[in-house]
């Protein structure tokens, strides 16, 4: 099975929705490849532009939001920037319905977890590093300036297990049917 973790970058914001994770604009593209310099490209945190093409944003397998991640338009292009730019694991408080099912749909692990929770994330100093173990449904996050380290569970329903570890709806169409 494909392990899920790795460096997080943190979107400190609520409602981040599918037009500023991959822009309209750029909907027209064939291929998943055209997506990739353009992940988060209208985002702004605080009224400020994120920095899309940071050292820590290319690095990144991890993402870890607030609230309502994904709203808006349901299009898999924005699941698919994801993909195409090696994030794995998004962790955020709750997700729109169709893209936390996009996600699954593409192998790509959604973890919610409760406000305290992401709060406590969102607190850790340093670089931060994610690892989940899915059988026994536990986050671990490490921070790379201090021994701190934090553990919280987290569930998935039987049908997200076999997506995710299938590695997505057309493996696991391929396994079923």
């Amino acid at each position: 099975m494909k392990t899920f973790g790795g460096p997080a970058v943190f979107l400190d914001r609520s409602d981040i929705n599918t037009d500023e994770i991959i822009p309209a604009k750029y909907l027209t593209e064939i291929s998943k490849t055209a997506l990739q310099p353009h992940l988060l490209e209208d985002l702004l945190i605080d009224g400020r532009p994120f920095a899309n093409d940071s050292t820590a944003m290319q690095q990144a397998e991890v993402i870890v939001s607030r609230k309502n991640f994904g709203c808006g338009s349901s299009r898999e292009h924005a699941v698919w920037a994801f993909e195409v730019n090696d994030i794995n694991l998004i962790i955020a408080e709750s997700f729109a319905r169709i893209f936390r099912q996009n996600m699954f749909n593409c192998g790509i692990l959604a973890v919610e977890l409760p406000g305290r929770d992401i709060d406590a994330l969102f607190a850790m100093k340093g670089a931060v590093t994610i690892a989940v173990d899915i059988d026994g449904e536990v986050l671990t996050a490490s921070s790379s300036v201090t021994d701190d380290q934090m553990r919280c569970s987290f569930s998935l329903n039987p049908f997200d297990r076999e997506l995710i570890s299938a590695g997505g709806w057309l493996a696991y169409a391929d396994q079923k049917y």
